[in-house]
């Protein structure tokens, strides 16, 4: 039987998104186009390490893990994103689901 390779063994869904509708968010890695973002040539930067955006949706991927979809200031652009590749930026006005959240 073929090995699936996942990110983690955690299933993010079992917990509440962690970051919500709103919440300014930074990039923790250059994100490229995989093929999924029309218009743009695979392999083409969609984010740079450090950009900053904001999340504008939140969907699932594999029925385990969150994708933000963020809007990056600089470029506009739409690009989902994991947890993992984000961050959320320091001193921006927290949201008021936040304090529901461990």
């Amino acid at each position: 039987m073929t090995n699936i390779s996942r990110d983690s063994d955690v299933v993010e869904l079992n917990d509440p998104p962690t970051f919500d509708y709103g919440d300014r968010v930074r990039a923790r890695r250059t994100i490229r186009n995989d093929g999924t973002y029309a218009g743009k040539d695979i392999g083409e930067i969609l984010c740079k390490k450090g950009d900053e955006g904001y999340v504008v949706s939140i969907g699932t991927f594999l029925q385990q893990f969150y994708i933000y979809g963020i809007e990056f200031i600089s470029t506009g652009y739409r690009v989902g994103m994991k947890r993992k590749e984000l961050e959320r930026v320091e001193g921006a006005a927290p949201q008021a689901s936040e304090g529901k959240r461990a």
